[in-house]
C-alpha cells in the first residue's frame, strides 16, 4: 500500500529521465457523491471488477489534487463518465468548474448515447474541453449507437482526444472488445482515440488498430503492474510493436482508484527495458505535444 515515500519515488523517476514532471492522461476526479459510489462499487467487488480492489488514495478531493502535485504530475485529467442517460451534461458542468479552479487539470468532458448528446458535446468543446472520456464497459453501450453519430463527428472535426475504456478488462461487457471500435474507426477514421489500459486484455488487437490508424493512441493505465499481470499479462513478444508506437503511448494511472502506490505504474513501465527515450516520450513528451503543453 502507498507510503510517504511515494512522492519521493515518483519525483526521482522523472528526475532520472531529465523530465520536468509527468503528464497523466487517466486520473479520476468527479463529484463527491459519484466518486463515493464508485469507491463503494470497488469495495463490493462488483461484477465489473470481480476481485478485491482496495482504493490506495481514498482521500478528500483537495488532498488528491495535492498528492498529484507531490508526485510531480504537471497535468492530469478528470476522467468521469455516466452509467445512464441524463447524467453526462451535469457531469460536464461539474468538470468545467473543476478545471477552472484546479491548476494542472486538463478540462475533461463525457457523453452518453442519448438525444441531445451532440449538442452538449458541442457546448463542452465551446467551453474549452480538451479531452473526453467514454466508458463503454460501465455505460453498457455500443460506440456505434446512431445517437452518438453527431458526437463522433464533432470530436473528429475538432481533433479532440477521447479516452475510451473499450477493452474487456477487468471483466467483459456487452460491447467491449476491438470489434466495435474497429467499426467505429472505419466510419470515423480521423478520430483521435486514446485506448485506455492498452486495450487490456485484447492488447494485440488494439495494437493493430493503432498501427492501422494514425489517430489511435494507447494509455498505459494499470498495464504491466503486478496487479494486472496476474490476470491480463501483456505478451512479451509484442513489446517491439509497443516500442515502435512509442510516439503514441501515453502515461495513464487510474489515480486514485488503484490498489497500489502511484510509483508502481512508473516502475512497471521502466522494467519493460524499452529505454529512457521511450519512457520520456510516454511519461511526458507525447501528452505535452498532444495538449500543447511546454516540452521543457
Amino acid at each position: 500500500m502507498p507510503t510517504a515515500d511515494d512522492a519521493v519515488a515518483a519525483r526521482a523517476f522523472a528526475g532520472r529521465l531529465g523530465l520536468p514532471g509527468l503528464v497523466d492522461v487517466h486520473t479520476h476526479f468527479m463529484p463527491d457523491r459519484v466518486m463515493r459510489k464508485v469507491w463503494a462499487y470497488f469495495d463490493s467487488a462488483g461484477p465489473l471488477t470481480g476481485m478485491a480492489w482496495p482504493i490506495a488514495y481514498r482521500e478528500e478531493e483537495a488532498r488528491r489534487v495535492e498528492l498529484l502535485g507531490e508526485f510531480g504530475v504537471l497535468a492530469f485529467t478528470s476522467m468521469l463518465y455516466p452509467h445512464k442517460a441524463g447524467m453526462a451534461q451535469w457531469l460536464n458542468g461539474w468538470a468545467r468548474d473543476f478545471a477552472r479552479r484546479t491548476p494542472g487539470c486538463l478540462h475533461t468532458a463525457t457523453f452518453f448515447p442519448e438525444p441531445g448528446a451532440g449538442a452538449y458535446v458541442a457546448d463542452a468543446l465551446g467551453a474549452g474541453a480538451r479531452v473526453f472520456k467514454a466508458h463503454v464497459q460501465v455505460g453498457g453501450y455500443d460506440p456505434n449507437d446512431p445517437l452518438l453519430d453527431p458526437v463522433w463527428g464533432a470530436l473528429a472535426d475538432a481533433g479532440a482526444p477521447v479516452v475510451v475504456h473499450c477493452g474487456s478488462g477487468p471483466a467483459p461487457g456487452k460491447h467491449t472488445g476491438p470489434e466495435p471500435v474497429a467499426r467505429l474507426l472505419a466510419r470515423h477514421p480521423r478520430l483521435r482515440l486514446i485506448v485506455a489500459h492498452l486495450g487490456m486484455p485484447e492488447y494485440l488487437d488494439f495494437l493493430a488498430l493503432a498501427e492501422a490508424y494514425e489517430g489511435v493512441l494507447l494509455d498505459t493505465t494499470m498495464a504491466f503492474t503486478d496487479f494486472s499481470e496476474r490476470f491480463a499479462p501483456f505478451p512479451a513478444a509484442a513489446l517491439p510493436r509497443l516500442a515502435a508506437l512509442g510516439d503514441r503511448v501515453l502515461l495513464g494511472s487510474d489515480f486514485p482508484n488503484i490498489p497500489y502506490g502511484y510509483p508502481h505504474q512508473l516502475e512497471a513501465l521502466e522494467r519493460l527495458g524499452l529505454g529512457d527515450a521511450w519512457l520520456r516520450a510516454v511519461c511526458h513528451d507525447n501528452a505535452a505535444r498532444l495538449f500543447g503543453l511546454p516540452l521543457g
